[in-house]
């Protein structure tokens, strides 16, 4: 996701587009039908705008039915039909890179351009992302939490996994990464304590990271937000100000960093462009951060089509339970699971249900659909299998001829040399197959369906 190619592509939403559009979408019987139909570049946008919509648009997806949207390459035909449309939901992200040359060239045309990929910005995952095995916590912390001696503190960019600042005795060292102003970062904290271990930080856990701006500091220049393991930091005006990280045990602050206040810039332009252009795109899976999408795409279109703004924010919030359903189906998995890993025969597209639910998925390759596995990289996955005394392969069906028949070369390589002995499909949600359209599956019923119940029994969640 570039910073110049947004510009360009905001600047053929200005208030004349804006007025057009929105004249166009409150007449329902006024000229030119297709005003009141949007595109959306693959199944779960366009599942999630219908949602949002209701019955007042029509909402087309062109990726058909059992192809998935990375790397489609759209039929020559398909940018006129946009163009003749009101507006195209998409994901400025190279990994969908016929829509962002699409949205490119609609620069000068009447439809507005919603890219819910900007919603989420500061929580994206790189897709080389690593993270050190030293930040693991104990798996049990049996000590009274409220005791706690903190010798170590890091803080982490959520985006990069990068170590950004450690506090030293009483004061730090390093620094937050410049909020973005209407955008976001995300912090990860890691403690330790004087015996050396990682505590565990969650909603769940012991303990848990928070921070807030301190008594006489600027509290108008950001917006902060605990995640329990993490603290989400949202900009809201220019400036600088500063801030305390807390260590928290039953709702009460254990330890902070009051000595030594953390400066925290607010700025428009952030030198963020290399960690999102090359973020892994598969934001969509994760329920928690779905929600501010569909939430940012009620918005766009409340600008669009004024007269029905509040029918939108409406149809979002409903849906939103609906997602918060899906969220609760994951944390469940999460919470019975007997093995923390598990093995996918086909490329990574759930990092974010990784870092959501404390789980790990193996794959052969990592983020994009097009890379080849190796030998090396097939006998690392046996001797995961091995190690991990796995007897489920998981894989998603659209890396085969007929995503309703098929299961992946890979997944029979596995089968034939390990003891696991059975396969399960998960999706993505990045299509669909004309079993799950007879079955009336949206994106919703995708993941709970098809994947958080393979995911239970891959993870010994049944």
């Amino acid at each position: 996701m570039t910073r110049s190619r947004r510009a360009v592509l905001r600047s053929s939403a200005g208030a004349l587009s804006l007025g057009v559009l929105a004249g166009c979408l409150s007449e329902p019987d006024g000229e030119g039908g297709d005003a009141d139909e949007g595109y959306a570049a693959f199944f779960t946008l366009a599942d999630w705008t219908e949602q949002v919509v209701g019955d007042e648009l029509a909402i087309e997806n062109p990726i058909e039915t059992g192809e998935m949207g990375h790397g489609w390459e759209p039929p020559v035909d398909l940018q006129r039909e946009i163009t003749e449309s009101a507006f195209f939901v998409y994901l400025d992200s190279p990994e969908f890179a016929w829509a962002q040359d699409v949205a490119a060239d609609l620069e000068s045309e009447d439809v507005e351009l919603i890219d819910a990929l900007e919603a989420v910005e500061g929580q994206l995952i790189p897709m080389d992302r690593e993270t050190d095995e030293d930040r693991d916590p104990v798996e049990e912390y049996d000590d009274d939490p409220t005791a706690v001696e903190v010798a170590e503190f890091e803080l982490y960019d959520g985006r990069t996994g990068e170590e950004v600042a450690y506090w030293h005795d009483d004061h730090w060292h390093g620094g937050v990464p410049d909020v973005p102003l209407d955008g976001q970062i995300t912090i990860e904290g890691v403690f330790e304590d004087a015996e050396g271990r990682v505590l565990p930080l969650g909603e769940d856990e012991p303990f848990a990271l928070e921070a807030k701006v301190p008594d006489g500091a600027d509290a108008d220049a950001i917006e902060i937000e605990p995640q329990g393991d993490r603290v989400e930091f949202h900009g809201l005006e220019e400036g600088r100000t500063m801030v305390v990280f807390e260590l928290v045990a039953d709702g009460e602050v254990v330890w902070d960093t009051s000595a030594d206040n953390l400066s925290v810039a607010v700025v428009e332009d952030s030198d963020d462009e290399e960690s999102t252009e090359f973020a892994d795109p598969h934001v969509w899976v994760d329920p928690v951060l779905a929600q501010e999408m569909v939430e940012a795409i009620a918005a766009e279109l409340g600008e669009i089509d004024p007269d029905n703004a509040e029918l939108y924010e409406e149809n979002a919030a409903d849906y939103a339970e609906r997602m918060d359903e899906v969220h609760q189906g994951f944390e469940e998995v999460a919470e019975n699971a007997s093995r923390e890993v598990a093995v996918l025969a086909g490329h990574q597209s759930f990092g974010y249900l990784e870092e959501r639910y404390d789980f790990e998925i193996r794959t052969p390759v990592g983020v994009s659909p097009d890379a080849v596995e190796s030998s090396e990289d097939v006998s690392e996955l046996i001797e995961v299998i091995e190690d991990e005394d796995i007897d489920t392969i998981l894989y998603d069906p659209f890396e085969t001829p007929d995503p309703d028949e098929d299961v992946p070369q890979m997944v029979e390589v596995l089968l034939d040399e390990t003891d696991a002995t059975d396969a399960e499909p998960v999706t993505p949600a990045e299509g669909t197959t004309e079993e799950w359209n007879e079955q009336g599956y949206g994106w919703a019923e995708q993941l709970e369906e098809i994947t958080i119940p393979s995911l239970a029994k891959a993870l010994g969640a049944e």
